[in-house]
């Protein structure tokens, strides 16, 4: 427990000393809530833009931690023989993934705490689904699409940092994540695309996230079954795929 312990700090340390990173996790999602927020650009129709940025950008930092930053992270430690010198420690394999998987969750949970703050700061009313009423916030649904979100994501990181070499892995990660972002439903809702381009992107976990998100702290209303199906298919599927395909070096 303690070499876990050490390893969780020193991947939280090197998470929050660089500052290309904070400015990744942190900086750019609340740029874009405060911007979108201000600049009234989106095509949502009559509801409050904060009722579908917020949850939009929840899930823009959870995709921004638990694949661009772990991914990138990841495939250069690879590179660089790192992983490999870790597997062998003391700390082992199972330690090492275990402080992974808990520095994006503590990362995450403080990335929505801002996201949130800014949000209410921005005057959101979370879960009144721009009827007017407030009705709360899904809590539990919210909780769980974040999990399965993190896990499908995490698994499309590890399956590219595992397979491609660090800078190809950085070009593609961010390459995908622009792609997500445009096509997640995060910035722009889904009934403004073409019908063919949303079918393709509700099959995406960006958009089933950012869908799920919405409809939890947004609306109000049931989590679609269409969105757990997505976001659960990706969450086995993806890490099975890193799994198999993972290179220590």
């Amino acid at each position: 427990m303690r070499a876990l312990v050490a390893q969780l700090r020193a991947e939280l340390t090197m998470v929050f000393t660089n500052g290309e990173t904070v400015l990744l996790t942190v900086g750019i999602p609340v740029v874009f809530l405060v911007f979108f927020a201000t600049v009234h650009v989106l095509p949502i129709g009559t509801r409050h833009p904060l009722d579908f940025l917020v949850p939009g950008i929840v899930a823009l930092s959870v995709m921004s931690t638990s694949m661009t930053a772990l991914g990138i992270g990841a495939g250069f430690e690879r590179g660089y023989g790192v992983l490999k010198r870790l597997g062998t420690t003391p700390l082992g394999r199972p330690r090492l993934l275990a402080a992974k998987i808990l520095s994006v969750l503590a990362i995450e949970i403080a990335q929505v705490i801002v996201v949130v703050l800014v949000g209410l700061a921005l005057g959101w009313h979370p879960g009144t689904g721009g009827s007017g009423g407030a009705h709360g916030i899904e809590t539990g649904p919210a909780v769980a699409a974040v999990v399965l979100g993190s896990i499908g994501f995490g698994g499309i990181a590890l399956l590219l940092a595992g397979v491609l070499k660090p800078l190809v892995n950085l070009a593609v990660a961010n390459g995908l994540f622009v792609v997500l972002l445009l096509l997640g439903g995060m910035l722009l809702p889904l009934t403004k695309f073409p019908t063919w381009l949303a079918d393709v992107a509700r099959l995406l976990p960006a958009s089933a996230l950012a869908d799920g998100l919405e409809h939890a702290l947004g609306a109000h209303t049931p989590v679609t079954g269409t969105d757990w199906i997505v976001l659960a298919v990706w969450a086995v599927a993806a890490p099975i795929a890193a799994a198999a395909t993972f290179r220590w070096e």
